[in-house]
């Protein structure tokens, strides 16, 4: 389990998980991904 760890942190610490990271932030920035969020967590929760 340690080596998965350990390939997170790498890949977190690259310049390539830093852009993912960025990406990532940007993306739970924008209304429109809340929205589609907001929509998926409401229709799971009809179905339950």
């Amino acid at each position: 389990m340690a080596s998965l760890i350990d390939r997170i942190t790498r890949l977190a610490r690259s310049p390539q998980g830093q852009r993912l990271a960025e990406r990532a932030q940007q993306l739970a920035r924008d209304p429109n991904t809340r929205r589609k969020i907001k929509d998926l967590r409401t229709r799971w929760m009809k179905k339950r």
